[in-house]
């Protein structure tokens, strides 16, 4: 009785139709948002709040429900567009094209969320899914458009996807790095190429640091200046690059450095240099075993000089072999394979001759791989001249003058 009387009052009154039903629908509108808004998304938010898990506060915080409560005023719009016979065919498509790329963003919404709860799980090992999820909104995003289409020119998404053949090498050449990036990711996720938080060398790009995100176009590393270095993915296939994952899953570091010993200060060891050498407990025994090989008569007998006499000891080898204990002392060193612990000598060179020490620490902290180097390379050369010999540098000011002087 109600309705009929209103459909009689408009008929009666077509000058004031219109607007009394434009200020209907947009009431209805209006108190539609409302409740959807402060009811039912507010609801959804406080329920989340409430909740003791992080996952429902990632899927609101992504997805927006205050965003999605315009579904309501937009289906409610939908089905008043009856109202304006003339216009309700093209009002419902534009309806249904805005609740469609809702939809569209929700759902965009919907795959960030899933990337950030996946990386915050406490299964997540720096393997990425972000470059599929990325693909995924692009798939998303293509049928939307496709989908908007069809709604406008009133034709099949099928026969307008039969059409897409004919522009096929435009799409490719549009793409193409797309195309690319995204075999590149199937390739680097299958064969576990680079994770989030990898430290990675990249010299071409100069990226040198930690990778921060790895997405389907572009790998965003953090490098130890704290610029941001963004490498394409596709370029990972084909640039070449070092990551250093193996070293840190490893659990040690590799110290690989020599010092040079000044050619000049090489010498056989005499008497006393012996008798001094063993009241240094690190090659005691060396010593005392190199001495046992000497002959019964207490000298080599194929010697003829006094240098012989000690079984040919010289102070590099000495000290070698003093550099050898003093790094098997050091507990911060791995003392077993697959990570050798050894000084060798090296070919000589106008810089002198190289004693190298090759180790690994059993920290692949930085600052604590640093400090151990330091410590080490500091003693070495300190205890170099208590074996007679000099660290090789090259000359200084302070050289010359005192060759000047002694002139």
């Amino acid at each position: 009785m109600i309705f009929e009387s209103i459909d009689l009052w408009l008929t009666s009154n077509p000058t004031w139709a219109p607007w009394v039903l434009l200020a209907a629908a947009v009431g209805l509108n209006v108190l539609a948002f409302v409740v959807a808004r402060n009811f039912i998304a507010r609801g959804l938010v406080y329920l989340t709040e409430r909740s003791a898990t992080q996952m429902d506060d990632i899927l609101v915080r992504y997805m927006r429900p205050y965003r999605f409560a315009w579904l309501a005023p937009l289906l409610l719009s939908y089905h008043l567009a009856t109202w304006v016979s003339d216009w309700t065919g093209w009002l419902q498509s534009l309806i249904l094209v805005a609740i469609l790329w809702l939809v569209v963003i929700t759902f965009i919404g919907l795959f960030t969320a899933i990337n950030v709860i996946y990386e915050r799980g406490s299964s997540y090992r720096g393997v990425s899914i972000q470059s599929y999820l990325d693909l995924g909104k692009l798939l998303t995003i293509a049928v939307g458009i496709i989908l908007t289409a069809a709604q406008i020119t009133g034709k099949s998404p099928i026969v307008l996807l039969s059409g897409l053949g004919a522009v096929t090498a435009v799409l490719v050449l549009i793409f193409h790095d797309t195309l690319l990036s995204f075999v590149a990711s199937l390739q680097i996720q299958s064969h576990d190429l680079v994770r989030e938080g990898d430290w990675i060398e990249m010299p071409a790009y100069e990226a040198d640091g930690v990778v921060m995100n790895v997405a389907l176009h572009t790998v965003k590393v953090q490098n130890w200046d704290n610029t941001i270095t963004v490498v394409p993915t596709h370029k990972l296939l084909d640039t070449p690059y070092r990551n250093w994952r193996g070293m840190t899953e490893s659990g040690g570091r590799r110290i690989k450095r020599a010092i040079y010993v000044d050619l000049n200060s090489v010498a056989f060891c005499d008497a006393e240099m012996v008798t001094r050498f063993r009241q240094i407990g690190l090659v005691q025994d060396m010593i005392e075993e190199r001495l046992a090989r000497i002959a019964p008569g207490g000298r080599d007998e194929a010697c003829t000089r006094d240098v012989c006499a000690e079984h040919e000891l010289t102070n590099v080898g000495v000290f070698r072999a003093y550099m050898t204990a003093y790094l098997k002392s050091r507990v911060d060193l791995h003392q077993e394979e697959p990570m050798p612990l050894l000084v060798r000598q090296l070919d000589p060179s106008p810089s002198g001759l190289p004693l190298e020490v090759y180790a690994f620490t059993r920290t692949t902290a930085w600052d604590a791989y640093e400090a151990i180097q330091a410590d080490i390379f500091e003693h070495l050369v300190a205890a170099a001249p208590a074996f007679g010999l000099k660290v090789f540098q090259q000359p200084t000011g302070s050289d010359f003058r005192a060759l000047v002087a002694a002139v």
